[in-house]
């Protein structure tokens, strides 16, 4: 690599540094696919530009954590991080939506859903002991 690479990627870790002011873990367990929307409160003084830039997001549409971090071209656990800051500010809430809208749909749990909460937990615990179908 060249110096002039060394000195941009040097340059990006010191602006992702001082943008978390040197934290490194957000407050809050958010995942990547954590939903949020815009909230009554606002960020507080010396909040960084990014704060807003989130905000300004947030107020179009719900957007998830990855989606964020992709449209501020920043690392996911720094966008955690601020993302923090602003849930702790009440400036954004995490958004709960009904898995099941419908009331007159069937009272089964989503097929869809079962089978991404099957695939977390196999990727979280590839060890577990699986059991057969119960019923």
């Amino acid at each position: 690599m060249s110096a002039d690479g060394d000195a941009a990627e040097e340059t990006a870790f010191v602006r992702t540094y001082t943008l978390t002011r040197g934290r490194t873990r957000p407050r809050h367990l958010l995942g990547v696919d954590t939903v949020l929307d815009a909230g009554p409160g606002r960020p507080g003084p010396g909040q960084v530009e990014e704060c807003e830039e989130i905000l300004a997001l947030c107020w179009e549409h719900r957007r998830s954590v990855a989606e964020l971090a992709g449209r501020l071209g920043r690392p996911v656990t720094a966008v955690k991080i601020l993302i923090s800051d602003l849930l702790d500010a009440h400036a954004l809430v995490i958004s709960v939506t009904d898995a099941n809208p419908d009331e007159d749909a069937d009272e089964r749990p989503n097929p869809h859903l079962l089978a991404a909460l099957a695939a977390g937990l196999k990727r979280k615990w590839p060890d577990a002991v699986t059991y057969a179908q119960a019923g």
